[in-house]
């Protein structure tokens, strides 16, 4: 499995990113594919989930209306739309793969439950 996440960078507050994970390896269908954050002195934290086999997503409550997680034509990326980014967003974002044995909403929130993670792009909000 190979992950590999482009698109972060410094953005003033209210401003958007959008973060590209390009990723290969393993059978769409049996994969769900998620957006985690790390922000320092703190845990990783799931913050979007999709399923490769039909597009189901799971949004983080923090997150929700700000950051979507899309992929388009089922092609071999995953995106995470940001907008209205905030200072508290400021972390290293990830993408990581994991065995699709549950809905979104549970694995989402369990980012043990992922066994394949990208080197990470970090994304500072501040003015």
């Amino acid at each position: 499995v190979h992950l590999v996440e482009s698109g972060g960078g410094l953005v003033q507050p209210g401003g958007s990113l959008r973060l590209s994970c390009a990723a290969s390896g393993f059978t769409w269908d049996r994969v769900a594919i998620g957006w985690f954050r790390q922000a320092p002195g703190k845990l990783h934290e799931g913050v979007s989930c999709i399923t490769g086999s039909d597009g189901a997503t799971f949004d983080a409550d923090p997150v929700k209306g700000r950051l979507t997680i899309s992929r388009i034509n089922r092609n071999d990326t995953v995106y995470l739309q940001m907008s209205g980014l905030k200072p508290e967003d400021t972390a290293v974002y990830y993408c990581a793969a994991g065995a699709l044995i549950a809905p979104v909403r549970d694995l989402c929130p369990k980012p043990n439950l992922f066994g394949s993670w990208g080197q990470g792009t970090q994304v500072t909000v501040s003015s």
